[in-house]
This record gives structure tokens, C-alpha cells and sequence, in this order.
């Protein structure tokens, strides 16, 4: 009985369909330098009619590259499905790659053998560059893959601010100082803080925002205002707690993230605290937490879209040799009801 056996498709082909050379094609599966925007046009276009899918065990032989990219969380499992703001990277930067044709490996280092495994992998030459994720003060990651030389991109600020490392970031400083402006506007003037992890350059530069926007509007710094989280939930809820039994006429606080603000919200409810008519409530990042809360939040937007882009591309250029690079993208006011 006869059966139905379809040749599959070689680079040949993909050539032939889009009538050039097969160093054309050859160039475009490389990465696509020096080949005109039609040449790369019509590769692309024989890619999809002819079905041809790359042999990356071929590639990586003669390129010396892996074709793939790591998206490295320096955090505990559970924060990639509790913390809405990695799911977010996690997918963009997934689609961004995905119009590369490159996947994306996800590695989570938690833990001092995680990272150990995770750091023999990636210095193996088994991806071609890394997305760090959530880098932390006192930590060795960042440190070990720039000594390592491997291409790296850091979201947010890396902890090392002497090292030449490409990173994006959001304005984290100039955010927190809008917000904070904002709920002065209001008429707030106890207005107090939930930090974030002061291991973290957004921590820090959320809680520097905060104070300077306090000098700008005339407001005295108190310590009994400022309470510590780590972007949790259940470190917003044990601040606003300690909060609140530490200045019971506060009238605004500024969350350095929307997850946390779910959990100050739940301690002020309990605490027969009304938002915004007794205490105004702003967060940080426009999260999915943001829409969930009730009320819904007031928060600053960070542009993930964009810095997931502006991630992406640095890597590129990091692979390809370019000298690192740095971006830092303006955030975004969001009014809703808690404040």
C-alpha cells in the first residue's frame, strides 16, 4: 500500500521560492545582517509557503549559538505565579522572541542550587544570552554572568551600579514622586509608605521618590509613616498594620506595589478605615491587582509592552556584540477610585 511521504523542505527551496541565493537565506536564519528589507521580505514569505523549519542542531554548529534565550527569576517558584507582574514579562518577552524565531528557556534560581544548576547551564553555552529578572543586592548572579561574559539584559536597575551591564527599567523615582504629588494634591498630608525589598534598586528608588516628593510639598519625614514590604501581599497587609498602630491619623499611602496595596486594603477595611474618604490608597505597576481591588486602584503604570521591547532588543545587540546599553521608560499616572 502505497504511502504518502512529503519530502521536507531544505534551505534550497526556501531560496529558490524567494529567488535568491542561498547565502541570502542563510544570512536571514543568522540573524538577518546585511540583507535588504525585500531579500529578508521574501526569505520570510518561501519560510511560511514552503513550511522549512530550522535545523537549530545544524545552526548551532556552524554559528556557534545555542537559538535560544534564558528568562532568569532570581525569586522563589511561587512568586512567578503569585506576583502578576512576572507573568506579564514572562509573556511578552516570550512574544517578542517568538517574531525572532527564538524560544525563550524559563529558569528560576530561587535557591543557592537552583542557581548553581541554573549558572552550569548557562555558562555550558546552552542559550545565547539571558533576561535577568528581579536582581537583588548581595546576590552573585548578575556578577557571575558578566564575568562569564555571557550577554545579559537586567530588568531594572542592576544592583551593581559600577558595572557596565545593559538593563531597562521603569522611572521608578520619578513615579513615586508623582504619586506621591498627587495624593498632596488630594489633600493628603499624613502621607505614609509600604516600601519595596530595600535589596532592590525599585525598592530604593521608589522610597527616594517618596521622599523627595514629601520636601517638595513642604510634608516633615517620619519613620513612623514608613513601613517595609517585599512586594508580596502578605508584607502589604503586616505594614499596613504597623501602620497603622503607629499613626492612627494617616490619611494617604503610597504602595510601592499593587499587590501589596490588595493587602493594605483588606487590613483597612478591617480596620473600619474607608478608601479614599478616611485614608487614600495609590500602587505601583497597574497590575492586574490593580483592577481586581475594591476599590479599583489608583497606581503608577509601568510600560511592561515597552520594556519587554526594549529588553529584547538590547539582547539582540548584546549577542551580536554591541556594547551594553541602557533605557529608562517614563511611568504612567492611572486615577481610579482609591484615591
Amino acid at each position: 500500500m502505497a504511502t504518502d511521504r512529503r519530502r521536507v523542505p531544505t534551505i534550497h527551496d526556501v531560496a529558490r521560492v524567494a529567488g535568491v541565493s542561498r547565502g541570502t537565506v542563510s544570512r536571514v536564519l543568522q540573524g538577518g545582517r546585511n540583507v535588504s528589507a525585500g531579500a529578508l521580505a521574501a526569505v520570510e514569505g518561501a519560510i511560511k509557503e514552503t513550511g522549512y523549519v530550522v535545523n537549530r542542531a545544524a545552526r548551532q554548529m556552524v554559528t556557534g549559538r545555542s537559538g535560544s534565550v534564558a528568562f532568569l527569576l532570581t525569586e522563589p517558584q511561587e512568586r512567578l505565579f503569585h506576583d502578576p507582574n512576572f507573568g506579564v514579562l514572562l509573556r511578552a518577552c516570550t512574544a517578542e522572541l517568538a517574531a525572532h524565531d527564538i524560544p525563550l528557556l524559563l529558569m528560576i534560581a530561587g535557591t543557592e542550587g537552583e542557581r548553581r544548576r541554573n549558572m552550569r547551564y548557562i555558562a555550558a553555552g546552552h542559550v545565547d544570552g539571558v533576561l535577568l529578572i528581579s536582581s537583588h543586592h548581595g546576590d552573585t548572579v548578575t556578577a557571575e554572568l558578566h564575568a562569564a561574559e555571557v550577554p545579559l539584559v537586567v530588568c531594572g536597575k542592576p544592583a551593581d551600579a559600577s558595572a557596565r551591564i545593559a538593563h531597562v527599567a521603569a522611572d521608578d523615582r520619578g513615579g513615586a514622586r508623582e504619586m506621591v504629588r498627587y495624593l498632596y494634591a488630594t489633600g493628603r498630608r499624613r502621607i505614609a509608605t509600604v516600601t519595596g525589598p530595600l535589596d532592590t534598586s525599585g525598592g530604593v528608588d521608589r522610597l527616594a521618590g517618596y521622599r523627595e516628593a514629601l520636601a517638595e510639598c513642604g510634608l516633615a519625614a517620619d519613620d513612623a509613616l514608613v513601613a517595609a514590604g517585599d512586594y508580596s501581599r502578605g508584607s502589604g497587609a503586616a505594614a499596613a498594620e504597623q501602620l497603622l498602630g503607629r499613626a492612627r491619623d494617616l490619611d494617604a499611602v503610597f504602595v510601592a506595589s499593587d499587590l501589596m496595596a490588595q493587602g493594605v486594603l483588606t487590613v483597612l477595611e478591617r480596620a473600619g478605615r474607608r478608601v479614599p474618604e478616611d485614608i487614600a490608597v495609590g500602587g505601583f505597576d497597574d497590575s492586574e491587582a490593580a483592577l481586581e481591588s475594591r476599590p479599583a486602584l489608583t497606581t503608577m503604570r509601568q510600560p511592561y509592552d515597552r520594556i519587554s521591547a526594549e529588553m529584547i532588543r538590547l539582547l539582540l545587540a548584546r549577542i551580536g556584540g554591541q556594547d551594553p546599553a541602557a533605557v529608562i521608560l517614563p511611568t504612567e499616572l492611572v486615577v481610579r477610585d482609591s484615591a
